[in-house]
């Protein structure tokens, strides 16, 4: 029985050193590898590229507005004002027909003065690695401009890279609650997934027909 316990405490002692490095690896990767294509001022994003922006729920838990989205909608529409963009494709889940991001995300640019005309809904954005893809597969674009916060930008742009896609990111305001840890552990998890459905060939759960995202010209 000593034996026993002493062969599983050094297995689970390697599985959680292992597990330590890959995420001390897929973070430094991450970083390594997208530092450089984030802006934080509309003047730094190429202009005429079109925008992905990122989807989540418009609501918390509680049923109180989302700060996460609220910021990415400013952003997005802060670079439709200024000219930077030709059109938007908003991405997200809807995989109920009570939930529906994408929509959600089109009222609230419609509510900032973004015209109608110029969002394309992506309603199969049910992962980052989806939306990136999609965005070229679906919508034809190999350039465009990802708008989330900074943590979340950094994982699209690696994930458009390895998918030889020309994404810069647009980092939207970032949230400062007391779920940020809860945030910050998620994030590194994901940086680990990142690189995993990489090395699988992992694809979306859906593409389909191409819908033509044409630009929309600004008054």
């Amino acid at each position: 029985m000593k034996k026993a316990l002493r062969i599983a405490r050094t297995v689970i002692a390697i599985g959680a050193a292992l597990s330590l490095t890959a995420v001390v690896a897929a973070d430094l990767a991450v970083e390594r590898i997208g530092r450089g294509r984030l802006c934080d001022r509309p003047e730094e994003v190429p202009a005429g590229r079109a925008a992905l922006v990122l989807g989540t729920s418009q609501l918390l838990r509680d049923g109180s507005p989302n700060p996460y989205f609220d910021n990415r909608i400013r952003a997005a529409a802060e670079l439709w004002r200024t000219g930077r963009i030709t059109a938007i494709v908003v991405s997200g889940d809807n995989g109920r027909t009570t939930y529906n991001e994408p929509e959600a995300m089109r009222d609230a640019l419609v509510a900032q003065g973004v015209p109608v005309e110029a969002i394309r809904l992506d309603h199969a954005g049910f992962r980052t690695l989806d939306s990136v893809v999609r965005m070229h597969e679906i919508f034809g674009q190999r350039a465009f401009v990802v708008v989330s916060q900074e943590f979340h930008n950094l994982r699209a742009v690696v994930l458009a890279r390895a998918y030889g896609l020309d994404a810069v990111g647009f980092n939207a305001d970032d949230v400062r609650t007391g779920g940020m840890i809860r945030v910050w552990l998620r994030e590194r998890l994901a940086r680990v997934k990142l690189f995993l459905d990489l090395a699988f060939g992992k694809e979306p759960k859906f593409l389909g027909e191409r819908i033509e995202l044409k630009p929309y010209g600004h008054e």
